[in-house]
């Protein structure tokens, strides 16, 4: 009987081990930040893949597809607006880390010298131009009608005092746009993968931001993958990942934990 016993939990325990998790993830800093808790998954049975995506828009096609589990590579206002405009079936399970999004310059070393119609380069995507523009505001270069609207546009600003010229450009095209500029305004990730620093910026946002990174998975995924997803949030989550972050990344990565 005994023997019985536990055979039936070798296999029902077996069923448990070697589940897969594919998760989509932007290089730097996602990819190398779950890269530090495959040996912590593995432990549970779980086999992490990671899987790189250059751009904004195909993670979330991709697992909304369920082509992969789960991504980790947008801030939940982004997240929100593509469940919204493409009729997605995502959903957030768990806030990881906020990327600061930082005014970079090759031609001045200050905000308060940008000259009459200079031109400053940002994000093209929706939530990621208005908060370039909440930036800007906070920072006095130009003033918008509500400077808590995730959604300003071009459109909500009320005064440009400089006739500042913004230029919307593909996210992860402004490291190299920088000296065609006379500022641009780059995302966490892709000013870390271009080697730039948070000492080198004009400006830069605060741990207050709402723009948090996030996991994100679809809708009536298994139990199975479920449960391991939960135990791949709780392992980001902790103060082995809060460590690396801060000595890996400084400034340019905080933990949003």
């Amino acid at each position: 009987m005994i023997k019985k016993v536990i055979l039936s939990c070798a296999i029902l325990c077996g069923a448990l081990l070697g589940i897969e998790l594919k998760v989509g993830a932007s290089p730097v800093p996602h990819a190398e930040i779950l890269e530090q808790i495959k040996p912590d998954l593995a432990q549970k049975g779980i086999k992490l893949v990671i899987v790189n995506f250059s751009d904004y828009v195909t993670p979330n096609l991709a697992l909304n597809d369920k082509s992969i589990d789960a991504n980790y590579f947008q801030h939940q206002p982004y997240l929100d607006k593509m469940v919204k405009e493409r009729k997605l079936k995502l959903f957030s399970i768990g806030a990881i880390h906020v990327e600061p999004l930082g005014v970079y310059s090759k031609r001045i070393k200050d905000l308060k010298l940008l000259k009459e119609n200079a031109k400053i380069a940002v994000p093209n995507d929706p939530t990621n131009f208005a908060r370039a523009l909440i930036l800007l505001h906070q920072k006095g270069v130009i003033t918008l009608k509500d400077p808590t609207n995730l959604l300003a546009t071009e459109f909500d600003i009320v005064n440009n005092p400089h006739g500042i010229k913004i230029v919307p450009i593909e996210a992860a095209l402004l490291p190299r746009v920088l000296g065609d500029v006379d500022a641009a305004i780059i995302n966490g990730n892709y000013a870390l993968q271009s080697g730039l620093s948070s000492k080198d910026t004009l400006a830069l946002e605060g741990k207050e931001s709402p723009y948090a990174n996030v996991v994100a998975t679809y809708e009536g995924i298994s139990n199975e993958k479920r449960e391991a997803l939960n135990e791949l949030v709780k392992a980001l989550q902790s103060e082995k990942i809060r460590a690396f972050m801060q000595k890996k990344y400084k400034d340019e990565v905080l933990p949003a934990f």
